[in-house]
């Protein structure tokens, strides 16, 4: 594995953390710099006592956990499960973004076959700018109807430690099962008895380019 420079796609806040969190601590260990664009910040979503912009505040913070510059987070406003509205607007962010970091080796995306409308979206119009690169799509797993573990990332249990850390700063979204560190940790125990490891994660391979 040789990334110097990787791309994260998060349809929402906290996505490219839930799916990728451990791998873009151990990318940026070993060196890598890692980008983070965020779509939506779910503000029709924030449950009550809570700013409406706190998921912008929540996913910067979660992302300096996991080692992300604070410039390489990207942040934008789409409405949320609206994505699939703006498509080609999303593309021209992505195009534009692609012009002046064209050095990007890996993208990191959901599922394509994730069965939210956002997610897909997403996913497609990510392989779309960025095809010519390293694609792997991330999981998870109360949206994938199916997913292929073409490939499996060996993660430290610092690297497992930082994800469930990350996770935490999303207060706002607590209540969520899936952010549980039991589900993250489990999850990762899980993928690494697949692959002989004591933790990993795991990926769908979308085009692996080697040059």
């Amino acid at each position: 594995m040789n990334f110097k420079k990787v791309l994260v796609l998060a349809p929402h806040t906290d996505d490219g953390e839930l799916g990728a969190g451990g791998f873009i601590s151990k990318l940026i260990e070993d060196g890598a710099e890692v980008f983070y664009m965020a779509f939506s910040t779910a503000e029709e979503s924030v449950p009550e006592g809570f700013p409406k912009d706190v998921l912008k505040t929540e996913v910067k913070a979660a992302t300096k956990v996991l080692g992300v510059k604070e410039e390489n987070v990207l942040i934008f406003n789409y409405q949320v499960r609206k994505l699939n509205y703006v498509r080609q607007e999303i593309l021209e962010e992505l195009i534009r973004f692609k012009k002046e970091n064209n050095d990007i080796d890996l993208l990191l995306i959901p599922s394509v076959n994730d069965i939210h409308q956002d997610h897909s979206t997403i996913a497609i119009e990510g392989i779309r700018a960025f095809k010519t690169k390293s694609i792997f799509s991330y999981e998870l797993i109360w949206n994938n109807l199916s997913f292929n573990t073409q490939a499996y990332i060996s993660l430290d249990e610092a690297h497992v430690n930082k994800k469930i850390n990350a996770l935490k700063e999303y207060k706002s979204q607590g209540f969520r099962d899936y952010l549980s560190e039991d589900f993250i940790r489990s999850l990762a125990v899980a993928r690494g008895v697949q692959f002989g490891v004591k933790f990993a994660e795991t990926f769908e391979v979308v085009r692996l380019a080697i040059k």
